[in-house]
């Protein structure tokens, strides 16, 4: 579980392909702070830590499905990728409830510099029957971008905008995204049980 406070922008420092597998190399300031078996999310896709080799790295794998739905088989070695530890439970909530589970990936439409920060367009293609359970984003509702916690302004049938500060700008990947970049995109998951508890009240 994760809340969408994103820690830094890691760096891709190796990328290896195994099968359907992808191992994924990188370096951040928290690597000797991680252990074997930690979650940690990458862009918002929750990842297992399966390699500390010592030297201020560490390696994540993302099988073939993760690769399907998420952004992260478009990675090059040098590209930054939005990290979060898993969440303290005796904190704060200071996102929304992020699990760290992609539903899909979004592409960049617009970037809009505003006085003082940026606003940025993200359109997306949802099937009928996935919008019904939830898979939309709703005006003021929670959306994560990149594992990034936003508030949706704006909001369409299959666009949404959100509104960047300099802090967010600066600290995440969000500096990097121009019109045509993929993004994962996590819906709130309370609202993707809302939409499930209506359709079953409605049989």
């Amino acid at each position: 579980m994760f809340s969408g406070i994103v820690e830094e922008a890691a760096q891709v420092v190796a990328l290896e392909k195994d099968g359907g597998n992808l191992h994924i190399t990188l370096k951040c300031s928290f690597t000797d702070e991680l252990k074997i078996d930690q979650s940690v999310a990458h862009n918002g896709v929750c990842l297992t830590v399966v390699k500390l080799p010592g030297d201020g790295t560490y390696t994540v794998t993302a099988v073939q499905e993760t690769l399907d739905r998420s952004n992260l088989g478009l990675l090059k070695v040098g590209d930054e990728v939005n990290v979060e530890r898993s969440m303290m439970m005796n904190g704060r909530l200071d996102g929304h409830i992020v699990q760290g589970h992609v539903d899909q990936t979004a592409t960049c439409l617009e970037v809009t510099q505003e006085d003082g920060s940026w606003r940025y367009r993200f359109g997306y293609e949802v099937p009928a029957g996935m919008a019904a359970k939830g898979y939309v984003t709703v005006e003021k509702g929670s959306v994560t971008v990149n594992g990034v916690s936003l508030t949706v302004c704006n909001s369409e049938a299959r666009s949404f905008e959100v509104a960047i500060i300099p802090y967010t700008h600066q600290l995440t990947n969000f500096h990097n995204i121009v019109p045509g970049t993929v993004v994962n995109l996590e819906f709130d998951i309370i609202g993707k049980y809302l939409a499930r508890l209506m359709e079953f009240t409605a049989q």
